[in-house]
């Protein structure tokens, strides 16, 4: 019983960790595509200077817009265009008749929005875009992955601590005779309660040190697949750094045994009687 309690602990904790990591690989995450998401402020095509260099004034006091804007002429548009547009539609665009654009990474995701409101309507601008479906595809994504670790860590956690107090009852079941002998030749209630707390801590300790052992290949193994590559993935956008990992393992270890002192705890006041 001892073994498969300490095994089912280590299970537990082990998903629990894994989705405290997740959790913080998802802020990660939050702040790469924070600083990956840019709103375009595009001019008229026949914008003068001094209506270009007003919005450009007007953007670099913005305080919810990281600083500085990168400006874009026709010719860096028109290379741009070349790029990703058809060669059908490109050969019937000439180089004058690219607007000229601002490119803008708001400080948090929900400030692109204002950047829109902000210069929508504006001299010389012709329209303000971002890619608003992406982030609010991307917001919901992050919000429901964090709230589903948080529920599924509470779950695992109060199932832990009711397997731990199972096991404390089957071990107070066995030893209840040699529980009345103790208490025949005068032994003291703590003398008693003291083995089966220490025995519920125990199991939480080395269970919740397993635990911790895989959430740091877990982290191993989200860094790997994040980190060497040409492209982006969302392995890349959640890596974490060794204190990250470090402080979650310590966070298992406290819940371990916090929940094999809790757990031992309760089946010691329900079902020993001393």
């Amino acid at each position: 019983m001892t073994i498969a309690a300490v095994l089912t602990v280590a299970v537990s904790l082990s998903l629990v960790g894994a989705a405290l990591l997740l959790r913080q690989g998802s802020a990660n995450a939050t702040g790469t595509l924070e600083r990956g998401t840019q709103v375009t402020v595009w001019m008229v095509p026949n914008a003068n200077s001094q209506e270009i260099a007003a919005v450009g004034t007007q953007l670099a006091q913005l305080n919810y817009v990281v600083q500085p804007c990168a400006y874009w002429n026709k010719a860096r548009n028109f290379a741009e265009a070349r790029r990703l547009l058809p060669s059908d539609v490109f050969q019937a665009t000439t180089e004058s008749e690219m607007p000229t654009s601002y490119w803008c990474t708001p400080v948090a995701l929900t400030d692109a929005a204002q950047v829109v409101r902000t210069f929508s309507g504006t001299a010389g601008v012709l329209s303000v875009t971002e890619p608003q479906q992406t982030i609010h595809n991307e917001e919901t994504v992050i919000n429901v992955s964090k709230w589903v670790c948080l529920a599924v860590a509470i779950v695992l956690i109060i199932s832990a601590a009711v397997l731990i107090l199972n096991t404390i009852r089957m071990a107070i079941f066995a030893r209840r005779r040699e529980v009345s002998v103790m208490k025949l030749v005068g032994a003291t209630n703590w003398f008693i309660r003291v083995p089966f707390m220490s025995e519920g801590l125990l199991q939480g300790f080395i269970g919740s040190v397993l635990a911790a052992v895989v959430v740091y290949f877990v982290y191993l193994f989200i860094n790997h697949e994040g980190g060497g590559r040409t492209t982006s993935n969302i392995f890349t956008a959640m890596h974490m750094t060794g204190s990250e990992v470090l402080l979650t393992n310590v966070v298992v270890v406290i819940v371990g045994m916090a929940i094999g002192s809790i757990g031992s705890a309760i089946a010691i006041r329900r079902f020993l009687d001393v």
